[in-house]
């Protein structure tokens, strides 16, 4: 009996003796960001950043990692381990990528978690551009030779490259027409605008707010059902030219494929709050960013869906391997 004791006693001091396991997160955080700081997509990481900071209760670190059209980013958040202490905010480019030839990365290679915004694309020029409505736009590119006209806003077959080739291809233009130079995000893809070296920007009118509101950049059209409100003088496509073409750059949140299921959960429901809260939706309107919010399994289905029609559409265009 005293034996028995002892064992039962040895036990409980040994139990006792182990550490617990510390509740998730218990450390930083790092968000990571496939495009460069000053961009929409950028905006939107930091927003989502601080919001979950308040909601886990630990640092949330935004970190851009650029390059590859998009490539060395996307790719980092799929490798990283699946812990819950590596997210990402994934882009179009998730449904973009693997069709170009770029990668075989795709959006199954993710934990979705959350989609956490959407916006249509615009057609932007320089605000001293000849060019006053889209129709003249159109016009010049058919008449001029191949090359004559350069559009930019974010890698090779990107989302606004294939924003602005489709509409191209709506218009019977051959998008090859446009050469595309490839940038890092709208934001260069604006400067890049404004220093003559390209006369398209086809990014949202988010990103390009500033400048327009500066008078030093002109939105042509907007490449959605129904007009912006950030700036409803801006027609749509389809009120320009009859295109029913729509293009329009989703945002969301991911971990690498393998996430512990109670993590999963912890960070779908933090970032929903997040998402419905008054800091993140006063960002919204105030910047003019679409708002759209899908979680987990949704999002996945989303991505998904985007995916086959996308494909759709490079293969049309001519940009699928």
């Amino acid at each position: 009996m005293k034996f028995a004791k002892g064992i039962i006693a040895a036990l409980l001091l040994s139990a006792t003796a182990m550490p617990a396991w510390a509740e998730y997160p218990d450390r930083p955080i790092t968000l990571l960001v496939a495009w460069g700081a000053g961009g929409g997509t950028d905006a939107v990481a930091r927003v989502v950043a601080v919001g979950l900071e308040k909601e886990l209760g630990q640092s949330v670190n935004v970190v851009n990692r650029t390059g590859g059209s998009g490539v060395v980013g996307h790719s980092a958040m799929a490798d990283a381990e699946p812990d819950g202490y590596t997210l990402g905010l994934a882009t179009t480019e998730v449904n973009l990528m693997h069709w170009l030839g770029l990668t075989e990365l795709d959006y199954k290679v993710y934990t979705p978690l959350a989609l956490m915004n959407q916006d249509p694309a615009g057609v932007q020029v320089s605000a001293d551009s000849e060019y006053q409505n889209l129709g003249e736009l159109l016009e010049a590119i058919k008449t001029s030779q191949p090359g004559t006209f350069r559009a930019t806003g974010s890698g090779q077959g990107s989302s606004w490259h294939v924003a602005i080739a489709g509409l191209l291809n709506s218009e019977g233009i051959d998008a090859s027409t446009v050469t595309w130079v490839p940038s890092d995000g709208a934001a260069s893809g604006l400067q890049e605008l404004l220093s003559g070296g390209t006369e398209i920007v086809p990014s949202s009118l988010v990103e390009a707010r500033a400048l327009i509101e500066a008078g030093r950049v002109k939105s042509l059209a907007y490449m959605s059902k129904e007009r912006s409100k950030l700036f409803p003088d801006v027609p749509t496509l389809k009120e320009e030219t009859g295109s029913d073409w729509e293009f329009g750059a989703w945002r969301g949140i991911v971990a690498p494929k393998g996430l512990p299921d109670d993590i999963r959960d912890k960070l779908i429901a933090a970032l929903e709050k997040v998402y419905n809260s008054e800091e993140y939706n006063q960002f919204l309107s105030a910047q003019g960013f679409g708002a759209n919010f899908l979680p987990g399994e949704e999002f996945g289905n989303f991505m998904a869906t985007n995916d086959v029609n996308f494909g759709e559409t490079m293969k049309a265009i001519g940009l699928a391997k």
